[in-house]
């Protein structure tokens, strides 16, 4: 087993365990370790360069479209478009027997051989607590009365948005917000 929270991580509805990357280069660390496992499993990116490679963590045959869909929903959020201010973005799936990397590839990439399922995702997480730790997860993954706040890409400075908000989220550990969420500006919303 991985060490899944030194990585972007999240459990779905079902109860998956959904890991990420975090840079290029633990992209890799990551993808590596899980072929050295030999199991198939499910991954995703987006269309485009700047995304975590996300991982569900369960035996391809149990893995649902819900459990699909919000894994789509994490990697996208956590890739270039949140940074870029996108509402949506697109993102592949596929197994990861369809990985491979060359030695002359760059740090973080990896070359997809077959067929890619799409997803079309908005880019909106729910503030929540999963395993007593605050994390920015799809609103499809907890029940409406865990959600504490939503957020969405905006324009202001995360760290600035968080402080502005102290009264709303006072209960949640600062740290940890600002760690859960994705790069680039962010807006609270209800």
């Amino acid at each position: 087993m991985i060490d899944y929270k030194k990585y972007k991580w999240f459990f779905t509805k079902s109860g998956k365990l959904v890991v990420g990357g975090k840079s290029a280069e633990s992209n890799d660390t990551l993808l590596n370790d899980l072929k050295n496992m030999r199991k198939e499993l499910i991954v995703m990116h987006t269309k485009h360069p700047g995304s975590p490679f996300c991982v569900i963590v369960a035996p391809v045959n149990a893995v649902s479209k819900q459990d699909l869909l919000e894994c789509a929903i994490f990697t996208g959020c956590f890739s270039r478009a949140w940074k870029d201010g996108k509402k949506s973005t697109i993102v592949h799936s596929f197994k990861l027997s369809q990985l491979s990397k060359d030695t002359e590839m760059k740090e973080g990439t990896w070359s997809v051989k077959g067929q890619v399922k799409n997803f079309t995702v908005d880019l909106k997480l729910a503030i929540a607590l999963q395993n007593g730790v605050v994390r920015a997860v799809p609103e499809e993954s907890v029940s409406d009365s865990e959600i504490i706040v939503f957020v969405i890409p905006g324009k202001i400075d995360k760290a600035i948005e968080i402080k502005s908000k102290v009264n709303e989220i006072k209960d949640l550990n600062k740290e940890q917000l600002l760690s859960a969420l994705p790069a680039g500006g962010v807006k609270f919303v209800k």
